[in-house]
């Protein structure tokens, strides 16, 4: 069994739920996994009481969190010595079209922190139009044009996440961290015995 750290920056909740829902996954496996919100981690959270870290952020405004991207960088060097992986969320994801601007945050952010993940997943976000306001509807409206089409209903809640690839993304990363580890996993099957 490993222990598995989600850290993870959201801005209206959909990279928190994707974050519950790897450590879920991971935690299926037989491993620990604690998912948290980079702004609420304790002072005393170091990166060794892990064995393998996912960090995830979602993308405002073409930029993830800075919370998130400080964090990596201040972490880079016990980051660079252990199994990773970097989870981002975006509308742009989850457009056909828009999939290699969202890779591009992906490298800025790698540019950036100067981090080299072992894993990297994209997942579309979602739209909150319940918990907007009039303006920011209207804004948010404009800016998913591209996605939101007739057979969408444009003034309810959207969430644009495949959640069998988040599935697929964190039974992939338990099983390199498996492999690099040289840790089985521990099956619901295997735990019965």
């Amino acid at each position: 069994m490993s222990s598995f750290l989600i850290l993870y920056g959201t801005g209206e909740g959909q990279t928190a739920k994707i974050a519950e829902r790897i450590a879920a996954t991971i935690s299926e496996r037989g491993h620990e996994a604690s998912a948290i919100d980079v702004r609420d981690r304790s002072d005393s959270l170091t990166l060794e009481a892990y064995d393998a870290v996912v960090v995830g952020a979602s993308i405002h405004v073409g930029k993830h969190q800075d919370e998130v991207r400080d964090f990596v960088t201040e972490n880079r060097d016990a980051l660079s010595g252990m199994p990773t992986a970097f989870f981002q969320v975006s509308l742009s994801s989850a457009n056909e079209e828009k999939r290699e601007e969202a890779a591009g945050y992906v490298e800025s952010f790698v540019t950036e922190t100067g981090w080299h993940p072992d894993r990297i997943g994209q997942f579309g976000g979602a739209l909150r139009f319940s918990e907007y306001g009039f303006l920011k509807r209207l804004m948010m409206k404009r800016i998913a044009k591209d996605i939101l089409t007739e057979n969408r209903q444009s003034k309810g809640d959207i969430e644009f996440t495949d959640w069998d690839a988040v599935d697929a993304f964190a039974a992939d990363v338990a099983a390199f961290v498996e492999g690099r580890l040289g840790v089985a996993p521990d099956t619901t099957e295997d735990r019965a015995v």
